[in-house]
């Protein structure tokens, strides 16, 4: 499967939707805002929908934090059908699933092309503290923080203060 940067972006969007806000946890999907938000992304603002978007946003989160269920994964793609047809581009794939389940369908098939095609370069950030996640599209796919102006900063200025702290003891 072929994906594009807007929904490789999507997905991360997604991802991301349960951030630390003043240290407590908060999903944007079970807020008030988030029927725009999967309209925005192209779905339909139901209920339902935001149920199955919920339900794929947490078991790719423990899938990027390495704990890949793949019974889970196939709970989402039942049913789901991949149809070839010719187009004015060539050969193109189009996912059938219901209307509900859709943005979480191509979600899980986005992660799935990324697991394939990118390994390693969707994350979770690497300050601990932080449940957010980012998708190193660098070269040297170093990227460690999920923004480097907040947890990069954050982190490092700890190093700075722990070695300063014990310099001072020594």
């Amino acid at each position: 499967m072929v994906i594009d940067q807007e929904q490789e972006n999507v997905l991360l969007e997604l991802l991301n939707t349960t951030p630390v806000v003043d240290g407590a946890v908060q999903d944007r999907l079970n807020a008030p805002g988030a029927k725009a938000w999967q309209r925005a992304h192209g779905g339909n603002g139901t209920e339902e929908e935001r149920g199955h978007l919920v339900r794929a946003r947490e078991i790719l989160q423990d899938a990027v934090r390495g704990d890949y269920d793949a019974d889970a994964l196939f709970e989402l793609l039942d049913g789901v059908v991949h149809r070839p047809r010719i187009g004015d581009e060539g050969l193109v794939w189009d996912v059938q699933a219901p209307p509900e389940r859709r943005a979480a369908v191509q979600a899980v098939l986005t992660w799935y092309a990324l697991h394939q095609n990118k390994p390693g370069r969707l994350r979770p950030c690497a300050n601990p503290e932080c449940r957010l996640f980012l998708l190193d599209r660098s070269k040297p796919n170093k990227a460690r923080w999920c923004s480097m102006a907040v947890c990069g900063n954050r982190m490092k200025a700890r190093r700075h203060y722990q070695r300063v702290r014990e310099e001072a003891t020594e």
